[in-house]
């Protein structure tokens, strides 16, 4: 589970910097790639992502100029590594709600999650194709969309239930071998009704 110092905690007043940085998707995409991932440098990442070593560089340079990547090693003769400084990068939706610049922050690392799992399921079904996956991880490997009705203190209750019960299991699998890496999206997206019209139309 991750630790509260492990995580990036973003204010939209003190950090609009740092949020315009994380607002270009290259930059969201490889910061997430050296998350997975670990360490990597900007041709391993260019390779990667399909961009030129020019622009990588770049970008993480920007991202190291607001803390968010910082260099892992740099010999002589030898291209710069780059790690992650967080584990995940977290915000108040109440704080975020502020400003259109923060809520299209949010909407943007939003939709740009939404593109990660699918980018993950496409991994994963390769690695299942491949052997790379034992067939144990077949029956619990899922995607599940559900449609509960529930009050904002029920959904609130459900994540904080949540996040104890993921603390619980991955403190208690971290030493075991058998653990893997897993791509786990939660979403709690309340949507109003749908007016269905008054029903009183004229007929022809």
């Amino acid at each position: 589970m991750v630790s509260e110092e492990q995580k990036r905690v973003l204010d939209p007043e003190q950090d609009t910097a740092a949020l315009k940085a994380l607002t270009h998707p290259l930059r969201i995409r490889m910061l997430g790639m050296l998350r997975q991932d670990g360490p990597a440098t900007a041709s391993e990442l260019a390779a990667r992502t399909g961009e030129s070593s020019a622009s990588t560089s770049y970008h993480l340079r920007v991202l190291a100029k607001y803390a968010f990547v910082a260099e892992a090693e740099h010999r002589d003769g030898r291209e710069r590594r780059w790690q992650a400084v967080h584990a995940m990068t977290s915000w108040n939706n109440k704080a975020m709600e502020a400003s259109e610049n923060s809520r299209g922050f949010v909407s943007l690392l939003r939709r740009l999650q939404i593109e990660h799992v699918e980018a993950s399921l496409v991994r994963h079904e390769e690695d299942v194709a491949m052997g790379r996956l034992g067939q144990e991880w077949v029956e619990p490997s899922r995607i599940s969309d559900r449609l509960p009705r529930l009050t904002p203190e029920s959904l609130t209750e459900l994540w904080e239930v949540l996040d104890r019960k993921l603390e619980e299991l991955t403190t208690r699998d971290a030493r075991d071998p058998r653990a893997a890496q897993i791509v786990f999206l939660t979403a709690g997206l309340p949507l109003a009704g749908r007016s269905l019209g008054t029903g009183t139309e004229n007929a022809q």
